[in-house]
């Protein structure tokens, strides 16, 4: 993923932890809010709500006054905790200000004793200049295709050893195992092996607490190697809506 990153943005402005250590920031800066995360239950989850503050609150020092509370204000609708993003934006500005570089990717790796975090950062007039050309370059909604959504589709269908872990939980329920799910996510993620690499234990979890919610009894040792040997994996990057009736969320 670093990588793809780096041909991403076509320049040498990345910085992928030379000099300050930016992963040991964000540790602190997401420390004081840790009572804030309790009900989270994805690490990913906390790192890309702590980033986006991280953001927020050095676009919040560039922006005249007034300018940033109404990005904020354009959110609130969202399913997000606007008060802690406030307060983060806030502690940001206070006490990691000199820290100006924003953080474009970052990788949580699993080691025997712990997560291991490194973080990928470009500095602010890099940042910038590339948020302004992607959005002179996105696509119009006349640009799009009828009925097509702008989404990419991973299609996971269980294998066996996933039905073994099943029927020994519910053997009289064998049959129901061999539906699939379907996890929708943005179609601007090019490297979806990359993005799976992140992200699996996420999908995995969701998987086995569809059956069973005991977290006790799942399978405790998960990595990425042993959800390519439960899951096949499919990608589908063409996803179209044919009914009328706006999507809803439940």
């Amino acid at each position: 993923m670093k990588n793809k990153i780096i041909n991403l943005f076509e320049n040498k402005t990345i910085i992928q932890n030379q000099g300050i250590k930016y992963a040991q920031l964000l540790e602190q800066f997401i420390e004081p809010f840790a009572n804030e995360f309790q009900d989270s239950e994805y690490m990913e989850d906390i790192l890309e709500f702590a980033i986006n503050a991280w953001n927020l609150g050095n676009m919040k020092a560039l922006l005249p006054e007034g300018e940033s509370d109404a990005s904020i204000n354009s959110i609130r609708e969202k399913d997000i905790n606007v008060d802690l993003l406030s307060r983060m934006i806030d502690y940001k500005i206070e006490k990691f200000k000199e820290y100006s570089n924003f953080i474009v990717d970052y990788e949580l790796k699993e080691t025997s004793r712990d997560h291991v975090l490194s973080v990928i950062t470009q500095p602010e007039d890099a940042y910038l200049s590339t948020m302004f050309n992607t959005m002179d370059e996105e696509f119009s909604e006349e640009d799009f295709e009828e009925n097509l959504i702008n989404r990419s589709a991973i299609i996971l269908k269980p294998l066996q050893p996933f039905f073994d872990w099943c029927s020994n939980l519910y053997p009289d329920e064998i049959d129901d195992m061999k539906e699939t799910n379907m996890y929708l996510i943005s179609e601007d993620i090019e490297d979806v092996e990359g993005w799976l690499k992140k992200k699996f234990d996420k999908l995995f979890m969701l998987e086995l607490e569809a059956w069973h919610t005991n977290k006790k009894e799942w399978p405790q040792k998960r990595n990425y190697k042993m959800f390519k040997q439960w899951f096949q994996v499919d990608i589908s990057t063409m996803i179209f809506d044919l009914e009328k009736e706006p999507v809803s969320k439940y």
